[in-house]
């Protein structure tokens, strides 16, 4: 008889089979769980786990019992008070036996299950029905490939791997090893045989001695092999894993006088959020953030979020700097390139003309996604008109507005949720 044995680690009084049960279970108590905790928390806190609370009355479990069948004969006690039909007075006092006066604290009373849910757990519920878009292209695949590459010399291989010269070095060196003992011994005998030729008579037994010896030794070393099958070696190749293919984010964000501190954070949260999504959902995305005011840099991911700068407002320092690096560092086919830009319209007139011309001949034709946001709450700016030309001649260009920091989510949804099946 087999048994198995599963030997999983688990926490304390847990099972992971009964927890994921559970989870499908009550599913949308849950994802309305975990929309509530997303408003009361920063976007900067979102990847952190959760406390979630589901109604008892919500978790009963079906039950089996014995209905009531058949034929009932039942004898009801009587009283001398009340006839049928009468009407029985409410009885007075209260309806409860609770003391005490009534709090405004939001614990958890005992009509609620309280549960907590996982890091992992959370963000799955939070990133379940999001995706970058067009990211089902057959080249960014989840599988990984291989690549051959060389890793030294093995003793086993096919003949096409054999390495002529491995092979023949090692075949000098064992012949020098094997046969070091006899050569040496060849040489005594000769210099023996030579000396005895000058004072003895070529019948003296020392002498066809030493000649047995030497025919014998010289035989045996014209018997050790030029080449013995010890002696081959193959070249040995392994199978190194390799990105099928490699995806490159860009985030671009406008640091100029025009955004003020709020506009700034709240571009700050959205690529905050986006960062999030990204490093959760896909390992093989790599991320470039550039800044702009009159001029547009490359920086790190710690000087994109926190350093402060002001000045004018040249969107297209930016767009020129987004095509050099394209073009620089991933003009290969082997990379697909997203780009999400965050600024709050206000430009110079004559610069949203020609960053339109930039992302239309330029920019759009390098990308598979860009997705811009527009952080302001009146109306539109001179850069939101001009970008409203470019989605009719390039389908895969996104825009969205966000007047509060209410708005980021939602927009988010919006501009990274599923595309439709076809």
């Amino acid at each position: 008889m087999a048994y198995l044995i599963d030997r999983r680690l688990q926490g304390k009084n847990k099972s992971a089979g009964n927890r994921e049960r559970f989870l499908r279970r009550y599913k949308g108590q849950i994802k309305d769980a975990v929309a509530r905790a997303i408003k009361g928390r920063s976007i900067t806190d979102i990847e952190k786990g959760e406390k979630i609370s589901i109604p008892v009355k919500d978790i009963n479990e079906p039950t089996f019992g014995h209905a009531q069948g058949g034929v009932w004969e039942v004898v009801r006690p009587g009283n001398e008070q009340y006839q049928k039909g009468d009407l029985v007075q409410r009885p007075k006092g209260g309806g409860g036996a609770g003391r005490g006066k009534a709090g405004n604290t939001e614990e958890i009373t005992e009509d609620d299950f309280t549960f907590e849910l996982t890091r992992e757990e959370f963000m799955n519920y939070f990133f379940e029905d999001l995706e970058l878009p067009n990211l089902v292209k057959t080249q960014l695949t989840s599988i990984t490939e291989f690549r051959s590459q060389r890793a030294g010399y093995t003793i086993a291989g096919t003949p096409t791997n054999i390495h002529v010269l491995r092979s023949m070095r090692g075949a000098i060196g064992r012949r020098i090893a094997v046969g070091a003992g006899s050569r040496k011994r060849l040489r005594e005998a000769e210099e023996e045989m030579e000396a005895l030729q000058r004072t003895a008579f070529e019948d003296d037994h020392r002498l066809i001695a030493l000649r047995k010896e030497i025919h014998q030794l010289r035989t045996k070393l014209h018997a050790i092999p030029f080449l013995d099958p010890i002696d081959l070696r193959y070249s040995n190749r392994i199978k190194v894993p390799k990105p099928s293919s490699q995806a490159v984010m860009f985030c671009v964000m406008d640091v100029s006088g025009s955004m003020d501190q709020q506009k700034k954070d709240a571009a700050k949260r959205f690529f905050i959020l986006l960062y999030l999504f990204l490093e959760r959902a896909y390992e093989k995305i790599e991320l470039v953030f550039i800044r702009h005011h009159t001029q547009a840099t490359e920086v790190s991911e710690d000087e994109f979020f926190n350093s402060r700068e002001s000045g004018g407002t040249v969107v297209s320092s930016a767009l020129n700097l987004l095509g050099t690096i394209i073009e620089e560092r991933y003009a290969s086919s082997d990379w697909n390139v997203y780009v999400a830009q965050a600024s709050d319209g206000d430009n110079w007139d004559n610069d949203s003309a020609t960053c339109r011309d930039l992302l239309i001949n330029r920019i759009m034709p390098l990308v598979q996604y860009y997705a811009y946001v527009e952080i302001t709450e009146g109306e539109p700016q001179n850069l939101w008109e001009e970008y409203m030309q470019i989605p009719p001649l390039c389908p895969h260009f996104a825009m969205q507005k966000i007047e509060s920091p209410a708005d980021i989510y939602p927009v988010f949804r919006e501009l990274f949720k599923k595309q439709p099946t076809k």
